[in-house]
Parts: C-alpha cells; sequence; structure tokens
C-alpha cells in the first residue's frame, strides 16, 4: 500500500517528536493559533464582562431598588453583589470557553470557571476585609512597618484565591490530561505576576500627568490583569499532555 503524501512526515521530524506532538492537548501546529485566540477572548471576557455586570449592578442601584420595599434594599444590599459577580463570571467563562472548546467541553469549562471566579473573589474579599479589619482593631496609627505586612497579607490573600479557580478548573481537565496537577497552581502564578506589575506599575506613576493619571492607571491596570490571564494559562495549556486510556 502507497503512502499518501498528505500523510508523509515533515522533514526533520522525528516518529519520537510525531508521537509527542499526539499526546499533546493542544497539538504543535495549532498553538500559535489558539494562544492568539485564547489570549484575546480572555480580554474580551474581562472587559464585556467588567462592564456588563457594573453597568447593570448600577442601573438596579438607581432605577429598580429606590421604588422597592426597605426589606427588598436590605436584601439586595446584602446578596445584590452575587448578581454583578455572576453576571462577570459567566461572561469571561464563556468567552475561555469559546476559545476552547474544540479541546475541552465547553459547558464543563464554563461551569468550572465560573464557579472557580465565585469563590475565589468571595475568599479574597472575606480575608481582605478581616485583614482591614484587623489593622483598624488596633485603633491606632499604624507604623510603616506594620501597614508594609498588612499590604503583603493582603496581596497573598489575593495571590492563594487564585487556587479556587484553577482547582475548579482542573477537575475539568483531568479528565483530559495526564500529569496535570500543577494546573492547580496556574491562576495564583498569573495573580502573583499581576500583583508584581502592578506594583512595578506604581512605581512610576509620579511621571503620569495628575490630569491623566487615574484614567491611565486604571487602563493599564485592568490591561495588565487581562493579558496576563489570557498569556499564562495560554501557555500552560500548550504545555498539557491528553490523557491516553487504553
Amino acid at each position: 500500500m502507497q503512502t499518501e503524501p498528505n500523510n508523509l512526515p515533515e522533514a526533520g521530524v522525528t516518529s519520537t517528536d510525531t508521537v509527542k506532538q499526539h499526546k499533546l492537548l493542544i497539538p504543535r501546529n495549532h498553538r500559535r493559533k489558539f494562544f492568539l485566540s485564547f489570549v484575546l477572548m480572555t480580554i474580551v471576557g474581562w472587559v464585556v464582562g467588567g462592564i456588563a455586570s457594573l453597568a447593570i449592578e448600577r442601573a438596579v442601584n438607581e432605577q429598580l431598588i429606590p421604588k422597592t420595599t426597605p426589606e427588598t434594599q436590605l436584601l439586595w444590599y446584602a446578596w445584590g453583589t452575587y448578581l454583578s459577580l455572576i453576571i462577570f463570571a459567566l461572561i469571561f467563562a464563556i468567552d475561555q470557553a469559546l476559545a476552547i472548546r474544540r479541546y475541552i467541553s465547553f459547558w464543563w469549562w464554563l461551569l468550572a470557571t465560573s464557579f472557580g471566579w465565585l469563590a475565589s473573589i468571595k475568599v479574597s474579599n472575606a480575608w481582605t476585609t478581616y485583614i482591614q479589619t484587623f489593622g483598624n482593631s488596633l485603633n491606632r496609627d499604624l507604623t510603616s512597618e506594620e501597614s508594609i505586612i498588612l499590604t503583603i497579607a493582603s496581596t497573598l490573600a489575593y495571590i492563594l484565591s487564585g487556587i479556587w479557580i484553577s482547582f475548579c478548573q482542573w477537575i475539568v481537565l483531568r479528565r483530559y490530561t495526564q500529569r496535570s496537577w500543577w494546573w492547580n497552581f496556574v491562576n495564583s502564578f498569573a495573580f502573583l505576576v499581576i500583583s508584581f506589575l502592578l506594583w512595578s506599575f506604581s512605581l512610576i506613576q509620579h511621571l503620569i500627568s495628575e490630569a491623566y493619571r487615574p484614567l491611565i492607571s486604571y487602563l493599564s491596570e485592568q490591561g495588565l490583569t487581562a493579558l496576563v490571564l489570557g498569556i499564562i494559562p495560554a501557555i500552560a495549556f500548550c504545555r498539557l499532555q491528553v490523557n491516553v486510556r487504553k
């Protein structure tokens, strides 16, 4: 039987390389397209999700809540933030799921990422609130050393909260991949990089004109966050190996 030209191995590619390529979740010849699409969709999800959640929460607070009873208002102020968080998490997860639906179940990734983000944000906010409350409970001005310690503690709470996102995603990924336990730390590593970049950016903020500093700072922080949340998981995806079942 003759070998079809389209099935001939590429020049310089050994049989071992071919086997390794088949074991990768994202084949080598798909990596560039996948990387660009995943990063782009992550940025879109971050921007659209943030705008949509803030717009809906603002519309409810300004137009609907004032017309309701005091009991309903108290209920909304206690639980209403969950609505905006859910909207953001769903939009963000949908955009990422669209980018990886060829390799991972769209619905499972949507569910895992949405729930992971909700858990991560609530846990991070809870720890941050606790740390701030502890600082206020001292009933005195904090020393510079104490302020640094509390700031580091808040940053660590933010970084470690990424484990919730990664763990939920790993529950899905382990069905498709092998030896992917390290994924549990991917989002925490991304949060670490984000924290370092934002800290570095804060050192040069004084170089920006005061008139434009708030806007530029906000856009830069959001842009860096979205970019890192797209780049690091995209690279990690390209390192995952398919779970070959005998």
